[in-house]
C-alpha cells in the first residue's frame, strides 16, 4: 500500500475510494442478478399450473360453461399481479379482465347489480372482476361513498343474488386477498419512490392506513355475512407474492373437474395461505377475544 491511501494492482495505482466502490457495485450487481432470477424461477414455478389452466378455459369453451372470479382485498394486496399470471397464457378469446371505476351518473339511477350484470360471462368465457359488487361492502361503506340504507339492502340481499347465479349453472369464485398492514405501507412506499409504479398509487390508497381498523371491521362483515355453502369465500394471505399467485390458481383449478388434468401437479392447498371464510371468522374472533381487536 502507498502513503496517499492507494494500492497497486498488476502495476496499476488505485485508491482505497475507488476500490471500495468498485466493491460495491460488484456486490449490487450480483444481488440485482439474483434478484432477477429469482424472479424467474418463481414464474417458471408458475407455468405447470398456468398451463391447467389453459385445459380449464377449454374444457369452459368446449362445455359451454360460464366462470366469474372476484379478486378482492385491501389496496397493494396483490389482485392485479394474480390476474395478470392467470390470464398469461389464456386464450383471450374467451376471457375478459373487468376492472370498473365509480358509477356515472346514469348508473347510479339504476339497479345496483346492473352495470356488472352488463359485463357476466357468455357460454364458454371466464370473467375476471378487479373488484366487484362488493365494492359497495368496503370502499364504498368505509369512505360513505354509499348510504346506510344502500350498504344495508346490498348485505342483506347479496346471497340471494349469488344464489341465483350459482342455481343457473355459473361457477362463482371469490377470493379475498389479504395483506399485512406493515406490508401494505411497505408496498405503498414502494410505488411513492417507483416511476413505474406510481401510477398505482391513488388517494384513496394514501389514505388506507390511517383507515386500516375500518377497512379490518368492513372485512370482517362482508366475510362473515355474505360467506354462504353456494358462494363461500376464500381467503388467500398474500404477503409472499409468490405463493399467493401459485395457491389461487390451485384454488381456480380446483373449482371444476376438467379434461386432462395433469395428476402429477400438488394441487393441495397450503394452509398458512389459504384459509375459508368460515375459518377466517374464526381466527378474527379468537383475535378479538384474547386482545380485544382484529389484527387484520
Amino acid at each position: 500500500m502507498t502513503e496517499n491511501n492507494s494500492v497497486k494492482i498488476d502495476g496499476n495505482t488505485i485508491s482505497l475510494d475507488e476500490l471500495i466502490n468498485v466493491y460495491k457495485e460488484a456486490n449490487t450487481s450480483k444481488s440485482v442478478e439474483s434478484k432477477a432470477e429469482i424472479k424467474r424461477k418463481n414464474e417458471q414455478a408458475l407455468k405447470p399450473y398456468q398451463a391447467e389452466l389453459i385445459k380449464l378455459q377449454r374444457h369452459i369453451e368446449d362445455t359451454n360453461q360460464k366462470m366469474i372470479i372476484l379478486f378482492e382485498g385491501r389496496d397493494a394486496a396483490g389482485k392485479g399481479g394474480t390476474i395478470r399470471r392467470v390470464t398469461r397464457y389464456m386464450n383471450e378469446k374467451h376471457y375478459r379482465v373487468v376492472a370498473l371505476g365509480k358509477p356515472t351518473e346514469e348508473q347510479k339511477t339504476q339497479w345496483f347489480y346492473q352495470k356488472y350484470i352488463s359485463h357476466f360471462p357468455r357460454g364458454g368465457e371466464i370473467v375476471l372482476f378487479d373488484r366487484s359488487w362488493y365494492n359497495r361492502a368496503m370502499v364504498e361503506s368505509v369512505f360513505g361513498f354509499c348510504t346506510k340504507k344502500e350498504y344495508d339492502d346490498f348485505m342483506k340481499g347479496v346471497k340471494g343474488f349469488e344464489k341465483d347465479l350459482t342455481r343457473q349453472g355459473i361457477i362463482l369464485i371469490k377470493l379475498y386477498f389479504s395483506v399485512t398492514k406493515d406490508e401494505q405501507a411497505r408496498r405503498f412506499e414502494r410505488r411513492k419512490t417507483d416511476p413505474l409504479r406510481q401510477w398505482k398509487l391513488s388517494e384513496i390508497d394514501v389514505q388506507a392506513q390511517d383507515r386500516w381498523d375500518d377497512f379490518t371491521e368492513t372485512k370482517y362483515n362482508m366475510i362473515k355475512q355474505t360467506h354462504s355453502h353456494n358462494a363461500p369465500w376464500t381467503v388467500v394471505r398474500s404477503n409472499d407474492k409468490q405463493k399467493a399467485r401459485l395457491e389461487a390458481i390451485k384454488v381456480i383449478l380446483n373449482s371444476i373437474n376438467y379434461e386432462g388434468r395433469d395428476e402429477s401437479l400438488d394441487y393441495t392447498l397450503d394452509p398458512e395461505v389459504v384459509i375459508s371464510g368460515a375459518r377466517e371468522i374464526e381466527i378474527m374472533d379468537a383475535q378479538r377475544s384474547s386482545s380485544g381487536k382484529f389484527i387484520g
